[in-house]
């Protein structure tokens, strides 16, 4: 097979059937990512390839540190041509990563260029793809364009004022619509130093006191009205894991109290507070009709030298393998009993926990809603071909594939749209194996709009798009 051609992972006949016409042209709907608004309003332009491919990615940045290169290659200062270059080089020894392929999905895709990424083709490829950059043909809005982007779900914390969300929403020159997510992540940090003035924050945000929990519910209530007003369908947590630790009003009274004072909490009273936020939370995304979205199962921040040295989000996070299921099950069932319970999706960066996950989420379903609990997108260190195809095979072997809502970007940078290829490409590959050994027929109508409804129409019903 040549290199990454047009049938690039399609290896059967169903296979490239089910791409080619029913898969490769269908829009996108990138439900959850970490785009800067901003910068899809004000349309960036992006100074060099360098910029674009090696800012802020700290999938690329680990890779790197893995080839022995310094900081300053990675998130420093060196000259952004020689920067390139160790990415090349670092690329050409990462065989089979899923950060070769991205890569060259993204230079076929947005610079119409086919050369292989080494060290040898670095300076052709960087000053080819600067010479495109510079013209203008790849600002924010036209990568979009380009790419077919129906939605995008930005990463909002609550006391955000939107600003940029407002000014595109009276924009109508932007095709694609972009809406907030609310993420109340810093929330569920009580006990940290940050914490008080993070309730400071939010108070004002809301245009209100927060002196117990009763106001800071308040205040929560009025942030969702008005994401809700500005377009928002979801929410989005992460941390280590869910609990579902109940404690009395009054203890909840004195956990809050203490918080705010920076004393010091027993670890019961620090899940017992989250507890009580998640199930409110979790309740009123129920009456807003929004998506509930849970990202677990990763520990921050591992090597506390190099945290100190360039901070969070740099490539040090792992995952963990003690995040509990019970506790999670726990809380969904206590959302349940109440009918408060939203649609959600569950994302754990553990892949062994595909087929628990999957069977827990089959507990808890919705008369008129398809697939009312998730197994997310494989996610993180998973978004790779066998995290893939191991999490759409504990989706067929657990639940009923065609509900699934299918792929995210969950990046930074905006040419990460050719993941949804990427995703694509092995669900059509997975779907055209099975057929091909005999263990499914092959209905090319029928299949045809099951890859349909997972690359793009599920989401769009699953969000109320």
């Amino acid at each position: 097979m040549e290199f990454m051609d047009k049938d690039f992972l399609l290896d059967t006949e169903q296979a490239r059937i089910l791409f080619h016409k029913y898969a490769e042209d269908m829009p996108i709907i990138d439900y959850h990512c970490h785009i800067d608004p901003a910068e899809i309003y004000e349309d960036r332009s992006y100074p060099s390839i360098t910029a674009l491919w090696l800012g802020g990615d700290h999938y690329k940045w680990r890779a790197m540190r893995q080839m022995g290169y310094g900081e300053e290659y990675v998130t420093g200062n060196a000259d952004d041509r020689e920067r390139f270059k160790a990415w090349c080089k670092t690329l050409s020894y990462a065989v089979g990563s899923p950060l070769y392929h991205w890569s060259h999905l993204e230079l076929q895709r947005y610079f119409d260029c086919t050369l292989p990424i080494n060290e040898k083709n670095a300076d052709e490829i960087f000053d080819l793809c600067n010479a495109k950059l510079q013209s203008g043909e790849l600002s924010a809005r036209k990568i979009i364009k380009m790419s077919k982007v129906k939605v995008i779900g930005t990463t909002d914390d609550p006391c955000d004022d939107l600003r940029y969300h407002k000014l595109m929403r009276e924009d109508k020159s932007l095709d694609c619509k972009v809406i907030p997510t609310f993420r109340p992540d810093r929330l569920l940090l009580i006990g940290e130093q940050s914490f008080p003035a993070y309730v400071k924050s939010l108070g004002k945000a809301a245009g209100r006191d927060i002196t117990d929990i009763s106001s800071l519910k308040a205040a929560l209530t009025e942030r969702m009205d008005f994401f809700a007003a500005m377009g928002a369908r979801s929410s989005d947590q992460s941390t280590a894991f869910f609990p579902c630790t109940r404690l009395t009003a009054d203890e909840l009274e004195e956990v809050f109290l203490k918080g705010m004072d920076r004393q010091a909490l027993t670890e019961r009273e620090r899940l017992g507070f989250i507890t009580e936020i998640m199930l409110f939370l979790g309740g009123e995304y129920k009456r807003l009709g929004w998506v509930m979205q849970l990202h677990f199962g990763v520990a921050r921040n591992t090597n506390s030298r190099m945290f100190e040295q360039v901070g969070k989000d740099t490539g040090f996070d792992r995952i963990d393998s003690n995040a509990p299921i019970e506790t999670l099950a726990t809380f969904l069932n206590e959302l349940d009993k109440t009918d408060s319970l939203p649609k959600t999706v569950l994302y754990s960066l553990d892949p062994s926990m595909n087929a628990p996950l999957d069977v827990l989420a089959k507990c808890f379903n919705e008369a008129g809603v398809r697939g009312k609990v998730q197994h997310g997108a494989a996610w993180w260190f998973n978004d790779n071909i066998g995290g893939m195809t191991d999490h759409l095979r504990s989706l067929c072997e657990q639940g009923v594939l065609g509900t699934f809502i299918g792929m995210l970007t969950d990046s930074r940078c905006m040419l990460s749209y050719t993941r949804h290829e990427y995703f694509r490409r092995i669900l059509c590959r997975f779907i055209g194996r099975l057929a091909e050994d005999g263990q499914l027929y092959f209905d090319e109508q029928l299949l045809g709009g099951l890859v349909q409804d997972v690359s793009y129409t599920n989401a769009e019903r699953f969000f109320s798009l």
